[in-house]
Protein backbone atom coordinates (compact mmCIF):
# COMPACT_ATOMS: atom_id res chain seq x y z
CA UNK A 1 0.00 0.00 0.00
CA UNK A 2 2.94 2.31 0.24
CA UNK A 3 3.89 2.38 -3.28
CA UNK A 4 0.17 3.21 -4.38
CA UNK A 5 1.20 7.50 -3.21
CA UNK A 6 4.32 7.21 -5.07
CA UNK A 7 2.64 6.28 -7.90
CA UNK A 8 -0.05 8.84 -7.40
CA UNK A 9 2.73 11.84 -7.22
CA UNK A 10 4.14 10.40 -10.20
CA UNK A 11 0.96 10.49 -12.34
CA UNK A 12 0.08 13.82 -11.13
CA UNK A 13 3.62 15.67 -12.03
CA UNK A 14 3.00 14.05 -15.36
CA UNK A 15 -0.07 15.46 -15.90
CA UNK A 16 1.30 18.94 -15.01
CA UNK A 17 4.47 18.48 -17.11
CA UNK A 18 1.78 17.79 -19.89
CA UNK A 19 -0.72 20.75 -19.12
CA UNK A 20 2.66 23.17 -19.17
CA UNK A 21 3.87 22.39 -22.28
CA UNK A 22 0.54 22.89 -23.84
CA UNK A 23 0.56 26.34 -22.63
CA UNK A 24 4.30 26.59 -23.49
CA UNK A 25 3.84 25.75 -26.86
CA UNK A 26 1.21 28.55 -26.93
CA UNK A 27 4.00 31.15 -26.49
CA UNK A 28 4.59 32.17 -29.89
CA UNK A 29 1.06 32.41 -31.09
CA UNK A 30 0.27 34.83 -27.57
CA UNK A 31 3.31 37.19 -28.34
CA UNK A 32 1.54 37.32 -32.35
CA UNK A 33 -1.38 37.91 -30.09
CA UNK A 34 -0.14 40.15 -27.76
CA UNK A 35 1.33 42.41 -30.89
CA UNK A 36 -2.17 42.56 -32.81
CA UNK A 37 -3.82 43.74 -29.05
CA UNK A 38 -1.01 46.57 -29.51
CA UNK A 39 -1.98 47.30 -32.64
CA UNK A 40 -5.78 47.36 -31.92
CA UNK A 41 -5.20 49.93 -28.91
CA UNK A 42 -3.46 52.23 -31.55
CA UNK A 43 -5.77 52.05 -33.91
CA UNK A 44 -8.74 52.77 -31.68
CA UNK A 45 -7.34 55.65 -30.03
CA UNK A 46 -6.74 57.49 -33.58
CA UNK A 47 -3.12 56.16 -34.30
CA UNK A 48 -4.20 54.14 -37.08
CA UNK A 49 -1.01 54.14 -39.54
CA UNK A 50 1.17 53.44 -36.40
CA UNK A 51 -1.49 50.64 -35.06
CA UNK A 52 -1.37 49.16 -38.74
CA UNK A 53 2.29 49.25 -39.03
CA UNK A 54 1.92 47.52 -35.72
CA UNK A 55 -0.45 45.16 -37.01
CA UNK A 56 2.13 44.29 -40.40
CA UNK A 57 4.59 43.31 -38.12
CA UNK A 58 2.75 41.01 -35.75
CA UNK A 59 1.87 39.17 -39.40
CA UNK A 60 5.37 39.32 -40.48
CA UNK A 61 6.56 38.22 -36.72
CA UNK A 62 4.13 35.05 -36.71
CA UNK A 63 5.44 34.28 -40.42
CA UNK A 64 9.19 34.57 -38.55
CA UNK A 65 7.76 31.77 -35.87
CA UNK A 66 6.31 30.02 -38.25
CA UNK A 67 8.82 29.86 -40.86
CA UNK A 68 12.05 29.14 -37.76
CA UNK A 69 10.00 27.25 -35.07
CA UNK A 70 9.51 23.43 -35.35
CA UNK A 71 6.21 21.76 -35.38
CA UNK A 72 5.59 20.64 -31.87
CA UNK A 73 6.69 24.13 -30.66
CA UNK A 74 4.97 26.22 -32.97
CA UNK A 75 1.21 26.47 -31.57
CA UNK A 76 -1.88 28.08 -33.19
CA UNK A 77 0.13 29.28 -35.90
CA UNK A 78 0.01 26.35 -37.61
CA UNK A 79 -2.69 25.88 -39.69
CA UNK A 80 -2.16 24.34 -42.97
CA UNK A 81 1.39 23.68 -44.36
CA UNK A 82 4.34 25.40 -43.81
CA UNK A 83 5.10 26.73 -46.84
CA UNK A 84 1.42 27.91 -46.81
CA UNK A 85 0.90 29.25 -43.52
CA UNK A 86 4.60 31.54 -44.19
CA UNK A 87 3.46 32.75 -47.27
CA UNK A 88 -0.23 33.54 -46.65
CA UNK A 89 1.15 36.24 -43.02
CA UNK A 90 4.57 37.09 -44.70
CA UNK A 91 2.37 38.34 -47.76
CA UNK A 92 -0.35 39.96 -45.89
CA UNK A 93 2.48 41.35 -43.56
CA UNK A 94 3.94 42.90 -46.66
CA UNK A 95 0.82 44.11 -48.03
CA UNK A 96 -0.52 46.01 -45.15
CA UNK A 97 3.58 47.33 -44.50
CA UNK A 98 2.65 48.94 -48.34
CA UNK A 99 -0.63 49.76 -47.44
CA UNK A 100 -0.07 51.85 -44.22
CA UNK A 101 3.21 53.74 -45.65
CA UNK A 102 2.17 54.76 -48.66
CA UNK A 103 -1.58 56.09 -47.94
CA UNK A 104 -1.17 60.04 -46.84
CA UNK A 105 -2.17 60.56 -43.03
CA UNK A 106 -4.90 63.02 -44.23
CA UNK A 107 -3.84 65.23 -40.98
CA UNK A 108 -4.25 62.04 -38.75
CA UNK A 109 -1.12 60.20 -37.51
Amino acid sequence: MAEQPALDDRTDRIRRARQLRRYIVQIPYFIVLGVIGVAAILVIFGFWRKGALVFSGALLLGATFRALLPVGRVGLLQVRSRFFDVSAMASMGLLMLWLASSIAALGTD
